[in-house]
């Protein structure tokens, strides 16, 4: 890049960090009707900009066909009427949500008559960085409305047409509801500069950066940003078939786990199955998963019940966003809750069972931001826990683990109220 250039980005970057702070004020003081106004009006807006949309899309698909991205990259990329339909009620669903901000969280007064109130409050301005899929322009911009926060969103060079056309319906959705454009903000270019600035702060103006893709992103963000990071990491999730489990139950929901959608975080990549009834229940699970077109690879034991590929070190380890799982035959719940201690990356994991103590053994000593008992992995998403949308499942242990939602995007700060008291 050559320093004109570079300077025109940073100048680009630097007014939108201006304008994002002026945003985050303007959504502060608004009342929760105007946000309410705005998040429906740019669902209408998808609505009736769905062609100009899905012509967008066909050329992220083109163009990310001659990059030679995967399959499962593409897969997420792509938008047909349904999902777009999807992201119109995902947002009526944001803003039908009761408003997190201004809630009071505790109340107490103090000996000496201090009158001390937790109060919700926005976070600020959050910069969200991802990649390729384009529903996360509609569900980032609607949970920061929601919540009162300023956002600066920057998707990757494959997915930019998408969000450009999708981020149009909110700037549609801002001026119906009398309150500025730049309070949700796209960065219009592809050039890979602009994460770097976001990283750096953009002079303190970032309040929060929240990554939303691979394992290089993510590595990236947390490795240069200067502001804090909310992480999404990998989703390395296992399901677990329990001696007790239910024939019928076991085989579809590890079919669904897998299966539904191979590209999405919350897909299930390492099945463990208790040796005592991996002779009777392995095979048909694998005849389902083979004839869905799910290429099995196991250990030792597995191989032994089933024919499949050979499962190296690296298999257990892996998120293959792909039709592709690894199998393990394991001598009991302790065997596999220690394999998900391991591999595990934190995201989610399920047991299938009918016996509750087993379950309850496996949902306390599981420490995964998401922990089911008889239920497909796949649930692992903000809509589907009644948050309307999320910005990504955190991985991380502070404030915030699980599905990202509007609640997740607040902090808060503490009202005091006294009358006349001094310090002695």
């Amino acid at each position: 890049m050559d320093d004109q250039s570079r300077l025109s980005l940073n100048d680009l970057m630097n007014d939108m960090a201006a304008r994002a702070k002026l945003g985050a004020e303007a959504l502060r003081l608004a009342g929760p009707e105007a946000r309410t106004k705005a998040i429906l009006e740019a669902a209408k807006a998808i609505r009736q900009r769905e062609a100009q949309i899905l012509a967008a899309n066909a050329q992220d698909q083109q163009f990310a066909r001659d990059k030679g991205l995967t399959d499962a990259m593409i897969e997420r990329l792509i938008l047909n009427p349904a999902r777009v339909e999807a992201m119109a009620k995902g947002l009526e669903e944001v803003a039908a949500l009761a408003d997190p901000v201004g809630r009071e969280l505790a109340r107490w007064t103090r000996p000496n008559g201090l009158d001390i109130a937790r109060v919700s409050t926005p976070i600020g301005v959050i910069a969200i960085i991802y990649e390729s899929r384009p529903n996360v322009t509609a569900d980032a911009a609607a949970l920061c409305i929601r919540s009162s926060n300023a956002a600066i969103l920057r998707t990757g060079s494959e997915a930019l047409n998408s969000a450009l056309a999708i981020y149009a319906a909110f700037e549609d959705g801002f001026r119906a509801a009398g309150l500025p454009e730049y309070c949700v903000q796209l960065v219009p270019t592809s050039d890979r500069d602009a994460v770097g600035l976001i990283l750096g702060g953009l002079d303190k103006a970032i309040n929060l950066i929240i990554p939303r893709g691979g394992k290089s992103l993510v590595a990236r963000v947390q490795a240069e940003a200067r502001a804090p990071v909310l992480a999404h990491l990998e989703g390395l999730n296992h399901t677990y078939i329990h001696a007790a489990a239910d024939p019928k139950k076991a085989l579809e929901v590890t079919l669904n786990a897998k299966m539904r959608r191979v590209s999405v975080c919350g897909a299930t990549e390492t099945l463990l199955i208790d040796e005592a009834v991996a002779a009777k229940l392995l095979p048909p699970i694998a005849e389902a998963l083979k004839a869905a077109g799910c290429e099995l690879r196991g250990d030792d034991k597995a191989r032994a019940i089933y024919p499949m590929s050979a499962a190296k070190e690296d298999d257990w380890c892996t998120e293959y966003l792909l039709p592709i799982l690894s199998v393990k035959v394991v001598k009991d719940e302790a065997e596999a809750i220690a394999h998900i201690r391991t591999y595990g990356s934190g995201h989610t994991e399920a047991i299938i069972t009918e016996d509750a103590h087993a379950a309850e053994t496996f949902l306390n000593a599981v420490d995964s931001a998401i922990v089911i008992w008889n239920a497909s992995t796949q649930y692992a998403d903000g809509g589907e826990f009644g948050f309307g949308a999320e910005i990504g499942i955190s991985t991380d242990r502070l404030h915030a683990r699980g599905p990202v939602g509007v609640d997740q995007l607040t902090t808060f700060k503490y009202v005091v109220r006294g009358d006349g008291q001094t310090r002695p």
